[in-house]
């Protein structure tokens, strides 16, 4: 024997780090299923290689440490652009969402001896589960990385969101991963993936045949994407500019062009908003008057050297201000600083001297066809958010965002990718206005009627429809199939029978 080596020792190192391959992995594959690469159909494939993985891992430490090291690839690839913002922004928010899949891990490492079909149910309803906590918890949830916004977009797919929502294709996406995982083990348990396959492909096709649609009034629409002459940074008299950029395209319409133009998050800001400045107010409403069109301005307001608001105002045809929202999920550490008096000792919190005062409901606002609601760029991507307007009466939807800090990264095809399964769901047509790009206005079907390019300074046209369908199943209902994933879970947890281990058998 060779002096220095140990019979075995190049086998178990294999061993060991076969599971933090295959995370790795199921981390690169879950981030080629969003934006830039988009390939959503890989939704499917990426979580088995980490189920394989944390099914061979004999002890917890282990097992966290695959979990985190698939959240860590993941989420550190998916978000690499926040590195804009600074490192102290990416490495933290990448931390935290591999701390969460860590605790995933563990949770399907612990029950890995249990009998297949209860692990299978158990790793369904944690997933659930997982992503709930994500979208809420902290200071008001994260969206990116939910699998269903990944599955859900699949071409095809995308009509059946109308009846599950978000929530749901990630539940019926993650019971066909861990059906497969099951399956490549041994090919007996073959039902826990073919059951879940056969109800995807089945889902699939009726939300292809009976896509959701709006079918009220036709609304010509205009969006003004004016983009900034300093992106990423601040320069002299970036308010004034970016509003007469606005401004000056809005004045190339012609009367009869459009029912409505849009302008996108912070098109507005201090000395130039319609509520406090007389001459902005003037202006736009000259403008909506002489289009006889509504006009939706988006912009923020000072409230005081402390705060400020972000809001969109609308304007009707006949030129009076007719109401506003008022923004009600803020951007952590971008639009407020949680904890700020604890985190002073970090200088980049510097560029956000001033918290955003919360709206307090929805509010929508009535034009000749229709009611039309609107959310502010961070909560487009929230289902919850965009459902609460579809409650209020909401039968058009626009989402008003900025987007400049991330110029031409995979940021702006990501949150249009959140916001058009957003859009399907609730079965309304969009318009997504973003001040630099990309803008895009969309249909109930998640059909993508046009769009602007990145940094550019046009007008976009389009048509769009008001819905009187009524409210979809998953508007009306919310995540009533994550619920339902929750109860068989539970079911498999605690339900005596057959297969479940007896009182006082820890799974590992």
């Amino acid at each position: 024997m060779q002096a220095g080596r140990l019979p075995g020792c190049g086998a178990n190192l294999r061993s060991l780090m076969a599971p933090y391959a295959y995370a790795v992995l199921s981390g690169l594959l879950m981030w080629a299923a969003y934006p830039p690469l988009g390939w959503g159909v890989l939704g499917f494939v990426a979580p088995i290689p980490l189920f394989l993985g944390l099914r061979m891992v004999e002890r917890g430490p282990t097992a966290l440490g695959v979990g985190f090291t698939y959240g860590f690839v993941f989420f550190g690839l998916m978000l690499n652009y926040v590195r804009f913002v600074g490192f102290v922004a990416w490495i933290p928010l990448t931390v935290l969402m591999a701390a969460s899949a860590a605790a995933y891990g563990l949770l399907v490492w612990t029950f890995r001896h249990w009998p297949p079909t209860r692990w299978w149910l158990i790793v369904i309803g944690g997933w659930g589960l997982w992503e709930f906590v994500r979208v809420h918890v902290p200071f008001g949830g994260f969206p990116w990385g939910i699998l269903g916004y990944s599955t859900g977009s699949v071409e095809g797919f995308i009509g059946s969101v109308q009846w599950v929502g978000p929530s749901g294709w990630s539940i019926l996406t993650i019971a066909v991963a861990a059906g497969a995982a099951l399956v490549i083990e041994d090919r007996s348990n073959w039902r826990l993936f073919v059951d879940p396959a056969v109800v995807v492909m089945l889902v699939a096709l009726g939300g292809s045949l009976f896509a959701p649609s709006a079918d009220g009034e036709v609304v010509k629409v205009a969006i003004i994407q004016g983009n900034t002459p300093c992106p990423q940074t601040h320069c002299q008299n970036e308010n004034e500019r970016i509003y007469e950029s606005h401004l000056a395209l809005t004045q190339s319409l012609a009367p009869g062009d459009v029912d409505l133009v849009v302008w996108p998050e912070n098109a507005t800001g201090s000395g130039f908003d319609p509520v406090t400045s007389t001459e902005v107010r003037d202006a736009l409403s000259a403008e909506a008057q002489r289009l006889d069109a509504y006009m939706l301005i988006s912009g923020t307001r000072g409230v005081s050297a402390e705060e400020f608001l972000n809001v969109n105002v609308m304007i009707s045809s006949n030129g009076n201000i007719i109401g506003e929202y008022a923004k009600r999920h803020p951007v952590p550490f971008g639009e407020f600083v949680p904890l700020r008096a604890a985190l002073d000792f970090i200088p980049q919190l510097d560029r956000v001297p001033r918290d955003m005062v919360r709206g307090e409901e929805a509010v929508v606002f009535e034009m000749p066809g229709g009611t039309l609601g609107s959310v502010i760029s961070f909560e487009g991507s929230f289902s919850r958010i965009m459902r609460d307007e579809i409650e209020a009466g909401a039968e058009l939807m626009v989402v008003a965002t900025n987007e400049s800090t991330y110029i031409d990264s995979p940021a702006s095809d990501q949150l249009i990718n959140l916001t058009r399964v957003n859009a399907a769901a609730l079965g309304v047509d969009l318009v997504h206005a973003a001040i630099t790009g990309r803008s895009v206005i969309m249909k109930a079907d998640g059909e993508l009627v046009a769009s602007t390019d990145v940094l550019t300074t046009e007008v976009l046209l389009g048509e769009v429809q008001f819905r009187t369908a009524g409210m979809t199943l998953f508007a009306r209902f919310g995540d009533w199939l994550l619920l339902v994933s929750w109860a068989a879970a539970a079911a498999a947890l605690l339900v005596p029978g057959e297969g479940r281990p007896e009182r006082g058998h820890k799974g590992p």
